[in-house]
């Protein structure tokens, strides 16, 4: 029954996971003021809100134009699961708004498959990229999977190699614009700094990098069965999967060089729903899904439930 609400992209399905954002965001926003709402800024609070639901819906439209998951609600299933598992991302605003902008910008990379508009893709998934690099510096490692995508799709065309530079460039004009009318010119060597944080990780006993370790292995064996699944069936989804795979790894990358802002772990929540929808979609046995995917909904509310009561 659970697994059968979600087969299908429906209204109700919206309404049911926008719910879910709400009550763990304002669990968690409760947490992070200690119950003082003076300390909240309610237009940060309610812009944070906007583009984690608005990163649902664009998972969504990623599934229905890229074809990477069958046309159901699994991947924006999986990826509310992982906010609630990971509850923890959505106190960090800039990990919120900078993975709207990878997403959006992954999204372009993967559109790119139909060969219309190259230029104008590339062009649009670097600025994204940059934008979501005004967040978190090493988000700029993204620009990795653009010229990867370039490669694989029209590595040929020289032009397609410049375009990346160019958005790059736009992107810098504007935002030393916008700093030079506000006297911030000094935002640029304060937030690019591409320091090494990993060399200064915490112990691995921390709760929440024992709840990653976890996570990351758990993908590791999720990602190499849906990959050995995927070649075996056929198909022209592996391309697709093969660039969200890299996201994933990009993210986990951005995760390790950004230490000290560990909600990080949020950019990777879109390629790992993507997978988790894709192995749900290969088990055929009725019993059986409705069973991993119930298993799938209670631990993450019982992961949230232990951190309510420390």
């Amino acid at each position: 029954m659970f697994s059968s609400f979600f087969e299908k992209t429906k209204p109700i399905n919206y309404f049911v996971l926008s719910g879910f954002l709400v009550l763990v965001y304002a669990i968690r926003l409760f947490l992070s003021i200690q119950g003082d709402w003076t300390q909240a800024f309610f237009p940060l609070e309610i812009l944070g809100f906007a583009a984690v639901l608005l990163s649902i819906f664009v998972i969504n439209e990623i599934v229905r134009a890229e074809k990477v998951t069958s046309f159901n609600s699994f991947a924006m299933l999986f990826f509310v699961l992982l906010l609630v598992a990971f509850s923890e991302t959505l106190s960090d605003k800039n990990a919120v708004f900078a993975n709207m902008f990878l997403l959006v910008g992954v999204w372009r990379l993967l559109a790119i498959k139909s060969m219309r508009n190259v230029k104008h893709k590339v062009f649009d998934a670097t600025f994204l990229i940059g934008l979501a690099s005004l967040f978190y510096d090493w988000a700029l490692i993204y620009l990795i999977l653009v010229f990867l995508v370039i490669n694989l799709y029209d590595g040929k065309t020289f032009k397609n190699w410049l375009v990346p530079w160019l958005a790059l460039a736009t992107l810098f004009i504007l935002t030393f614009a916008v700093l030079k009318l506000n006297g911030s010119l000094s935002f640029f060597a304060q937030h690019y700094q591409f320091s090494l944080d990993v060399l200064f990780k915490e112990p691995l006993a921390h709760s929440f990098r024992s709840k990653l370790i976890i996570y990351l292995l758990l993908m590791l064996v999720l990602i190499v069965f849906v990959f050995t699944r995927t070649r075996k069936k056929g198909g022209g989804k592996l391309v697709s999967l093969r660039i969200i795979f890299m996201a994933f790894l990009l993210g986990t990358l951005l995760d390790l060089l950004k230490t000290n802002e560990a909600s990080s772990i949020l950019v990777t929540f879109f390629p790992a729903a993507i997978f988790w929808a894709n192995f749900l979609e290969s088990v055929k046995r009725k019993k059986l899904r409705e069973a991993i995917l119930t298993l799938c909904a209670v631990v993450p509310f019982l992961l949230l439930v232990i951190e309510l009561n420390h």
